[in-house]
């Protein structure tokens, strides 16, 4: 007891409040420059229209980026079969591989256009039909709608009542904002029409120049590895550099292998409502799968998103009908959350089902449709950075990395380095590691086997 107090004493009074400043001081600091950055970005307008005027520029470059990481699977593919046949034919191997790599561009970017052409060959045609007889005969699918539930609440004076008052003050209330809103907005309207008109030529100029920088990138992609490589090693440390193109590889593998997954997971899912609500015999039946597939891209909420327009399409034409798609697409959900897609992408993320959602939110509101279909490898990738770094700092002090742990934990004894655990929780726990271990006993014989 003597030496601990004296231990204290000598601890107080060799304190030093430098260490502590300098903390202070740099969370200061960190703290101004966050606000200082935040008030340049949002309140600087100049900057924000730069900045967008930079990201208008750059866009057929980010396209054509998005294009090659995609085909780069598919070249990778045709190289590994191409290139034994190619080296025994050329004997120079530099012409060889050049040869190979022209070919696996042009065998990707064809086979991408083939695919491409055959779904929209096979698709547009049923969809335009669909289109146009939904339009020639909504009207009469809603007076149908309207007779079919009018006949229904015919014996319900009451309720018949209030669906009256609810359709006079729907078409009032109509009939206003047609005045009121939408007349006077006719020329602005004209006006956004023209603009997207102009928008969507640019769109398709910059996605024809995307697939032409997608060519020069996948011709030359060793070179653009081995510059970005250069430039990490000389500007970082060899651990943290080493650490950065470590992340880059694991990024590279949680997006690869959710994007290829969820496509293939989508296409599956596409095809299977096709053929089950052609079997059902609903309308609309392709739109409905288009509909279906497309949205199902989107991890969690996708499927809800594409059933609610497609429901709606389906009761104007038979009510029904309508109920029996919803209990269909809640099966075929869960046919594809429990078998198909853990099959497909397995886990391919590492994030459990709260963060999965957490990711969607957070990207679905700040870049829209984009950000929910991208939002959850962005995060898988950020919690594995987080999660390698609080490892790092665990393994330094000598703590257990798994979460476990810290489950039971009601504080760390300094002295000993130890988690000491509540009591009743820590009792609790040796009774389950005695089970375990009796269990273990009854299994196994004398020497450490296995009992048959």
């Amino acid at each position: 007891m003597e030496e601990q107090e004296k231990r204290q004493v000598e601890e107080k009074a060799n304190w030093n409040i430098k260490p502590y400043l300098a903390v202070g001081l740099t969370s200061f600091l960190v703290i101004v420059g966050c606000i200082a950055f935040f008030f340049l970005i949002y309140r600087y307008h100049g900057f924000t229209q730069i900045l967008s005027q930079i990201m208008v520029i750059l866009q057929p470059i980010t396209i054509g980026l998005v294009f090659a990481y995609l085909m780069t699977p598919i070249v990778n593919f045709e190289e590994h079969h191409l290139m034994p046949v190619l080296e025994q034919k050329i004997k120079n191997q530099q012409k060889a591989k050049k040869v190979v790599r022209g070919v696996s561009v042009a065998g990707a970017l064809l086979f991408v256009l083939l695919v491409i052409g055959v779904l929209m060959q096979m698709v547009i045609p049923e969809l335009y039909k669909s289109i146009n007889g939904m339009i020639g005969t909504l009207p009469k699918q809603v007076n149908n709608f309207m007779d079919w539930i009018s006949d229904y609440v015919d014996n319900d004076s009451e309720l018949s009542g209030y669906l009256e008052i609810g359709l006079t003050k729907g078409t009032e209330f109509f009939e206003n904002w047609a005045k009121t809103e939408f007349l006077p907005q006719t020329k602005n309207i004209v006006a956004g029409l023209t603009s997207g008109v102009i928008g969507a030529v640019r769109i398709v100029f910059n996605v024809v120049i995307g697939i032409i920088i997608s060519i020069y990138v996948l011709m030359s992609k060793e070179s653009f590895i081995g510059q970005s490589k250069k430039l990490v090693y000389a500007i970082f440390p060899g651990k943290q550099a080493n650490a950065i193109i470590h992340t880059v590889h694991k990024s590279n593998e949680i997006f690869g292998g959710f994007i290829s997954g969820k496509i293939l997971d989508s296409l599956i899912i596409g095809i299977l409502c096709f053929i089950c609500l052609y079997l059902m015999k609903m309308p609309y039946t392709v739109l409905v799968s288009v509909i279906v597939g497309v949205t199902n891209v989107i991890p969690f909420f996708g499927p809800y998103l594409g059933a609610v327009p497609s429901a709606i399409l389906i009761m104007l034409a038979n009510p029904i009908q309508g109920l029996y798609f919803i209990l269909f697409i809640l099966v075929l959900q869960q046919v594809d959350g429990n078998i198909i897609g853990p099959k497909i992408l397995g886990d391919s993320t590492g994030l459990s089902s709260f963060w999965v959602v957490f990711a969607i939110l957070i990207g679905g509101g700040v870049f829209g449709i984009p950000g929910m279909i991208i939002g959850v490898p962005v995060f898988a990738v950020i919690f594995y950075i987080i999660r390698n770094i609080l490892n790092y700092a665990l393994k330094r002090k000598q703590l257990p990395q798994d979460s476990e742990s810290y489950i039971f934990a009601e504080k760390l004894d300094t002295d000993q380095n130890q988690l000491i655990c509540f009591q009743k929780d820590q009792e609790e726990v040796q009774k389950k590691d005695k089970k375990k271990s009796r269990l273990l006993e009854k299994m196994t014989d004398k020497k450490g086997h296995k009992k048959k």
